[in-house]
């Protein structure tokens, strides 16, 4: 051990000093700091990520995480809140994409969060959160399927700053075979003013050793109004993802999104020309005092509407249907859910006044 001034300290504090007792790196530190006062001053908010740069349309407004086709069941069973574990039980009829039956348990904590699911097809997947500080989280994911050959594995960390939100994914990476391959997003996304936000994304993949490794680029921004919000992302393979939220009363949100495709028209020559390909989606939210509506049309003539009914405080009715206009097609889908809880929470739900139920989510 080293001793300074008649104060003991480990001797590695005294060995690495230099890397931050040096002109360098005070000067570094001085400048982020100053930055950090400046950006303070501005009122800055954080902005989200940017996979959620359009959430407030495309996973809230829109149909694409609550559209479903056949019947479903739900047995749901709560066994305690503090720490949070459930079960349920999922039986599927009718469904492409749902199996007959799966098996889902979640645990959770103010800092870990675990939630694994196995269906009657042998397949298994699993997720898992870790909160190492209020900032930092790591999330992992991962899917077993006997019918493919390779699992899925997928690990994403996520730093939120105050004013930024930083990540760093890696989906099946892997070097057993002598070199990296696998695919690896990292993504930043930046407050400039208090309702302006910029971001970039950038993609490596690598399939296999004896393929060459691929890059790309998207930009992102995020324009916040007062009830409003217009975000906007360009990949690099020519593609152009624009959306639009609007809240119109407390109870009603709207949104649009717009997807537009840039790639090498049919002409002869270098100069053949762009073919442009586009959908564009409308929808629409109604939240009520238990249910809560969803209605959308796109450009490809498809419509859809999904009606989420609480009838009473451990019944939940789900209504979908769509309608693709151009190929005279449609699916219908109606579950039922059942969630059991303890009997003292149960006391609660049925003390608690049903019009002021929270809408199912």
């Amino acid at each position: 051990m080293a001793t300074i001034a008649g104060e003991e300290k480990p001797f590695y504090s005294n060995a690495l000093s230099f890397l931050v007792d040096n002109a360098l790196a005070i000067a570094i530190t001085d400048t982020y700091s100053n930055l950090s006062e400046k950006r303070k001053l501005l009122g800055l908010e954080n902005p989200g990520t940017v996979d959620g740069i359009a959430r407030e349309v495309q996973k809230d407004v829109l149909l694409s995480n609550f559209m479903f086709s056949g019947l479903r069941c739900d047995l749901q069973k709560v066994f305690s809140i503090a720490p949070l574990f459930r079960l349920q039980h999922g039986f599927a009829m009718g469904s492409q994409a749902l199996p007959p039956w799966q098996l889902m348990a979640l645990y959770g904590t103010s800092n870990v969060f675990l939630q694994a699911a196995y269906a009657s097809d042998k397949s298994l997947t699993a997720w898992g959160n870790l909160r190492w500080s209020p900032k930092f989280v790591t999330k992992t994911q991962t899917a077993i399927d006997p019918r493919q050959s390779q699992t899925m594995v997928q690990f994403d960390n996520e730093y939120t700053g105050d004013d930024f939100s930083a990540s760093i994914k890696a989906i099946s990476p892997s070097i057993l075979d002598g070199g990296l391959t696998g695919i690896v997003i990292g993504s930043y996304l930046q407050s400039v003013t208090p309702r302006l936000a910029l971001g970039l994304e950038g993609v490596w993949q690598r399939p296999a050793l004896n393929a060459r490794p691929e890059t790309a680029v998207s930009y992102a921004a995020r324009y916040k109004g007062t009830d409003w919000i217009a975000s906007a992302q360009y990949l690099a393979q020519g593609s152009l993802n624009t959306s639009y939220w609007r809240r119109l009363t407390d109870k009603v949100e709207a949104g649009v999104d717009c997807q537009l495709q840039f790639a090498p028209g049919m002409g002869q020559g270098l100069f053949g020309g762009i073919r442009r390909e586009g959908t564009t989606t409308v929808g629409v939210k109604y939240s009520f005092a238990a249910s809560v509506y969803r209605a959308q049309i796109d450009s490809a003539g498809k419509c859809g509407v999904v009606l989420e009914k609480r009838v009473a405080p451990p019944v939940t009715l789900t209504f979908a249907a769509e309608i693709d206009q151009w190929k005279n097609t449609h699916k219908l889908g109606l579950a039922v859910s059942l969630e059991g809880a303890p009997e003292e929470l149960q006391e609660i739900a049925e003390r608690a006044d049903p019009n002021a139920l929270p809408p199912p989510l």
